[in-house]
């Protein structure tokens, strides 16, 4: 665990959240000469980029793909800082051993599912802002796994998103992993960033015309203020602003947090699949898992769970994922499978108050690019408040890399808004 620094009575800025956006945000405020410092609620950094270790490897509890990895800033980094960077594709299209359907049945919902995005994108061209479900074929066999589908992209069905927002990512289909953990990547890359940790922040007055931003470890002024917590946690006002900002209130409700979550296993006897392969639970529901067999060919499963599915399981606490995962897998491998089963962890991104979910998905009707949800999120407030996160990404919405690169265009704003110019320096 890393050290912690004292908080300071007053700096440049303060940036609130050690996520991948606080911490890219802080690096370059840093190189650029303004004082900052980061106020971060937990004991630890990286936010929902959190790496734990068990069975000597390391497990990412968080975000685990580098997605559009071919364009994704923390791959390069990540090499550049001597990470193990594993280019295996992913699993996600083929059911091994053509489980619960057919090879034939597996290219038709692939079929499928490429025509309802295409029905999405023309939707989009013409500036539909309408729920993704919409675009279904009523009474089409595939549009539960559809559902499915995602809970694992949105966590959250596609009745609660929009066409527009859903359009507008940008996925070149090239996905990465870190063997050490992305979390572990994202922590190394923020080790220098001055850190307070254990210290939520509760309150940020604004009435004068220095920020007085109240903490658990007491009170710190500063010019400016980057916040990267979650959309769900600006909701909900955990940090309420004197005077109030109801219209960031509703732009983070208008890009709530879904849920997707995280069951590691061991499983005994592994060589019995093929490494980094994939199934999922059922096909004819969206109340279904993903489970992937011997990720980095190790003897785990990591079982991934979304949408209203994720909600209740953590509902149940921890044990309630295993006894699903393990229903499921014994459906599809024999009633002597669970014995070959060990959980080790679970992740409850839902029930954390510091994340409240996992990553956002803008609601039908909040989808505009420029005038919806995301750009509203990112709109500087006086000058002196900036919004950076997964959420304010307009095309690399809930990934750490968009997090990552929201956190640098947010300390850009805060530099140029203190009469800095933001060319005159810059990092790695």
């Amino acid at each position: 665990m890393r050290s912690s620094i004292r908080l300071p009575s007053s700096i440049d800025v303060a940036v609130i959240g050690a996520g991948a956006a606080g911490l890219s945000a802080a690096r370059r405020l840093t190189a650029a000469g303004v004082a900052c410092v980061v106020l971060e609620a937990r004991d630890r950094t990286g936010g929902r980029a959190h790496t734990i270790r068990r069975e000597g490897h390391g497990l990412d509890l968080g975000c685990g793909w580098l997605h559009s990895a071919d364009r994704n800033v923390l791959a390069e980094k990540g090499r550049a800082a001597g990470f193990t960077i594993d280019e295996t594709p992913p699993p996600w299209r083929q059911q091994a051993f053509n489980l619960g359907l057919s090879a034939a049945e597996q290219q038709q919902f692939g079929e499928a599912y490429a025509a309802f995005d295409d029905r999405v994108a023309r939707a989009a061209e013409g500036g539909q802002d309408r729920p993704a479900s919409d675009l279904f074929i009523p009474g089409e066999r595939w549009n539960a796994r559809m559902d499915a589908i995602s809970g694992a992209l949105n966590g959250a069905k596609f009745a609660e998103v929009s066409t527009l927002d859903y359009d507008a990512y940008e996925d070149t289909g090239v996905n990465w992993r870190v063997a050490e953990g992305y979390g572990t990547l994202v922590e190394a890359l923020g080790r220098d960033v001055p850190v307070v940790l254990n210290c939520p922040v509760d309150r940020v007055d604004r009435s004068g015309p220095v920020l007085k931003i109240d903490t658990a470890r007491g009170r710190i002024e500063a010019k400016a203020v980057i916040l990267t917590l979650p959309t769900s946690v600006i909701a909900s006002e955990a940090v309420r602003f004197d005077p109030p900002l109801p219209d960031l209130i509703e732009a983070a409700a208008g890009a709530p947090l879904g849920l997707a979550s995280k069951l590691h296993m061991a499983v005994e006897g592994a060589d019995d699949f093929p490494p980094d392969s994939q199934l999922w639970g059922s096909t004819d529901t969206s109340q279904t898992g993903g489970y992937h067999l011997r990720p980095f060919g190790r003897p785990m499963i990591e079982g991934y769970f979304g949408g209203d599915l994720a909600w209740g399981l953590e509902a149940g606490g921890e044990a309630a994922f295993f006894d699903f995962a393990a229903s499921e897998l014994v459906d599809l491998l024999g009633s002597s499978f669970r014995r070959r089963l060990t959980p080790l962890a679970t992740s409850m991104w839902g029930a954390e108050p510091f994340s409240m979910g996992a990553y956002s998905h803008v609601l039908p009707g909040q989808g505009d690019p420029d005038t919806g949800a995301r750009a509203r999120l990112a709109r500087p407030v006086e000058d002196r408040i900036f919004v950076a996160g997964e959420a304010t990404s307009k095309g690399f919405y809930g990934t750490a890399h968009g997090a990552w690169e929201e956190g640098e265009r947010a300390a850009i704003e805060a530099i140029a808004a203190m009469g800095i110019d933001p060319r005159a320096s810059s990092i790695d």
